[in-house]
Order: C-alpha cells, then structure tokens, then sequence
C-alpha cells in the first residue's frame, strides 16, 4: 500500500454548485485525509473567498477559463486549455499530481483522461465504472461500461471486467467478486454475436464467472461486478437514475399531499422509508472511475453536494492508497 502524500487534482469550476460544494468537501475531507493534499483549479478571486489562508494541505492554481455542460467535448479539450479541468489533467499528466476529479463535461472528462494523461498500455479502451445500490445490502455493484465506449470488442469487455473485479476487491473490499455479463437473457448462447464471444471468454478466464445477468436482476445483489458494452451501460444508467427519481418523487408526493391520513401513515413509516433512502443513497458510494488510464480519473455528477464529492475524495484517497494503477499498468503490460 502506498504510504506517502497523495496529491489530488480538483476541476474546482465543474458542476452545478461549484465552486462552493466542492470547497465544502475538501475542508471536510483534508481532516480526515492528514497526507493528501488538495490542488484546486479555478477562478482564484472565488476560491480564495471559501478557502481559509496558508492551508498547507490546500493548493490553488488559478485557470481563466471553464468547460461548460454544452460544450462540444473534445473540441472544448483542444481549445480551451486554461480551463480548470484541462490544466488539472496536464498537471496529472506530468506528474505534478496523482488524481483528477471533475463534476464537469462527462465527455470533456473522458476526453482529459484517454488524450491528455493517457491509457495505460496493454489496455485497449478504457471503461466508465460507477458504483450502483442494491436491494439486500449497503455493498452495491460496479457496472462497466457505462458511455466511454460506443462500440465494443469481445476483448474490451473481458479487460474492463478484469480491472472492474480487481477494482471491487480493493477498493470495495469484495472478496472473489461474482462477475456478471449484461444479457437479454440467461441461458449461455442468448444475445448478439458480441455477447456469445464475450461469454465464453469470460467462461475461460480467471474470473469468478457467475454467467448472464438480466437487467430485472441488477439491483438485487445477483453480481458484485456486471460488465456491458458502453452503449448499453449508459442506457441502462441513466434508466436507473431515472426511475430512481421518479419514484422518489412520487413518494413525496403520494405521502404529503394527500391529506392527514398519508401524512399520518408517512410519520409511521418513517424509519422504513429512512432505511430505502440510506440503501439507494448513491452519493457515498463516490464516482464514476475511468479504469484504464495511467492516473484514477473520477467525475462525479455534476449536481453532486458537498457530501457527494466529499465520498469521491475519499473514494479516490482509497484508489491512491491501493495504488490500483500499478497493478493494473503490471498486468495489462504483459
């Protein structure tokens, strides 16, 4: 494990409730993280104001511009290279830091990481990895990939299931994960002639193979790792999300609107509802990491609070201390 001070790039402009939110997690975080060390890059005037003085786990690298949610991603890497998160990736990139973390532009992000700090070699594409509840415990999953990739080879998704279930075993602290491949079915010889492939390479590999999964069965705690192409995992991500909302929504809604009875039976269910709120809660799990590239690469959501990028500091602090990277630049060079 690595012992000494981690240095953490922070795109301090990125998101919704940025500067602000992510200020709030770093001085949050650096008391519990006494030997990482904070690098935020953005407006310096804006910083200052949140940031108290001669913090010395706390650094400030003033950048002029910013990539915006409309921006087109890999034209907005190449032009604006005084925004916050590109100058964060060159400063990883040249080893001035030892991790990224944005709430900005997902492709933008991706774009940092694959042509600014580079794949790690032996790694064909990278993949985007949240990590996503399930019904019967606080655990999760991971699914990979979810949007860095929208097409894939057989041999992609065998590497991101690799790095995934080395990924869940050390970070995660999942021992033997069960891995699993997104499928319209069950049975071995179900889905594209991409899926069959898949399935069998998996089948042969080292891997504690568990075989399909269907997307009814992800959030029950079937598998510790799911692997998918990127088109798909983003649909799929984003579905979740979305029901995710609207239930909540209609929840709240069916609860307190509807008259002193359902106000009544909320106050009786309360500690029942509080117990499905902390189970699909989302931000402790951290962010989504880009696996593959030659530093950890985190982006956590862009309307992320305070207490989400604070979870993907820590989720990085992790990644740091069980110098995953490494271990994956020593097995994919082979």
């Amino acid at each position: 494990m690595r012992q000494e001070m981690k240095r953490i790039a922070i795109d301090a402009m990125g998101g919704e409730n940025a500067p602000k939110a992510i200020v709030d997690a770093v001085l949050k975080a650096k008391a519990e993280l006494p030997e990482d060390q904070f690098i935020l890059f953005g407006d310096e005037a804006q910083l200052k104001e949140l940031l108290p003085q001669d913090d010395p786990q706390i650094e400030i690298v003033a950048t002029t511009e910013v990539i915006l949610d409309e921006d087109e991603p890999v034209k907005a890497m190449r032009s604006k290279k005084n925004s916050s998160m590109v100058v964060a990736a060159n400063w990883v990139k040249e080893g001035k830091a030892d991790a990224l973390l944005s709430l900005g532009n997902t492709g933008a992000l991706l774009s940092c990481g694959i042509f600014i700090i580079g794949r790690i070699k032996g790694v064909a594409r990278p993949g985007l990895m949240p990590t996503m509840p399930v019904q019967s415990s606080d655990d999760g999953f991971n699914i990979i990939d979810v949007g860095a990739n929208a097409t894939s080879k057989p041999e992609y998704l065998v590497q991101w299931a690799e790095m995934a279930a080395y990924y869940a075993e050390k970070v995660r602290n999942v021992r033997n994960p069960r891995v699993a491949l997104l499928n319209n079915g069950a049975e071995y010889d179900k889905g594209d002639d991409l899926h069959k492939a898949v399935y069998q390479l998996l089948k042969d590999s080292k891997l504690n193979f568990t075989g399909n999964i269907e997307g009814h069965e992800l959030l029950t705690g079937k598998a510790d790792v799911v692997v998918t192409d990127g088109f798909t995992g983003n649909a799929v991500l984003k579905s979740i999300e979305g029901t995710a909302s609207v239930i909540i929504h209609l929840l709240k809604d069916g609860l307190l609107n509807n008259g002193v009875k359902a106000k009544l039976g909320a106050l009786l269910a309360k500690d029942a509802l509080k117990t499905v709120a902390s189970r699909f809660d989302t931000a402790k799990y951290g962010g989504a990491v880009l696996l593959g590239v030659n530093s950890p690469v985190v982006k956590q959501h862009g309307r992320s609070d305070a207490r989400a990028v604070y979870y993907a500091v820590k989720q990085i602090d992790k990644i740091l201390t069980e110098d995953l990277i490494s271990a994956f630049k020593a097995e994919f060079s082979k």
